[in-house]
Formats: C-alpha cells, sequence, structure tokens
C-alpha cells in the first residue's frame, strides 16, 4: 500500500472511532425514556475521551501520510 492509501486509511480509522463515540453513547442511552442535551452530554462523559484522542491521533497521522506523499511527489517532478 502506498503511503496515499495509507493516509486515507488512518483518515477513515479517525472518522469510524469519531462516530463510535457518539454512536456508542446513543446505546448506553436508549433505555432513557426521555432525551435532552444534558442528558446526552452526560452519556457522553460516561463513555469518555480515549475514541477521541485515538481519533485525533489516527487523524494526524493520517494527514501526515497524506502530506508525505505529496510531497514526495513534488520532489518527484
Amino acid at each position: 500500500m502506498n503511503k496515499r492509501g495509507t493516509g486515507a486509511v488512518f483518515c477513515l480509522i479517525a472518522a469510524i472511532l469519531f462516530a463510535s463515540r457518539y454512536i456508542t453513547a446513543a446505546i448506553f442511552m436508549s433505555g432513557v425514556s426521555s432525551w435532552s442535551s444534558g442528558l446526552f452530554g452526560a452519556g457522553l462523559q460516561y463513555v469518555g475521551t480515549p475514541l477521541n484522542t485515538f481519533s485525533i491521533i489516527s487523524l494526524i497521522v493520517g494527514i501526515g501520510y497524506l502530506l508525505w506523499a505529496e510531497i514526495s511527489e513534488m520532489k518527484k517532478k
């Protein structure tokens, strides 16, 4: 797999991790009879920040790989 493909995969992983935090909180809160933003915020706090942290790290790595691929391509020309 080339650098662009690796960068795209890392960006995809970041998007999946970012979305899974909210999906996990929604699943956790599925038994609640009424919804509010404060209640959903509490669900997000229960899920925690590791998914958010890993998604940011994956996004930075993915963008780094994409930039590296573009810089390498520019140097070839």
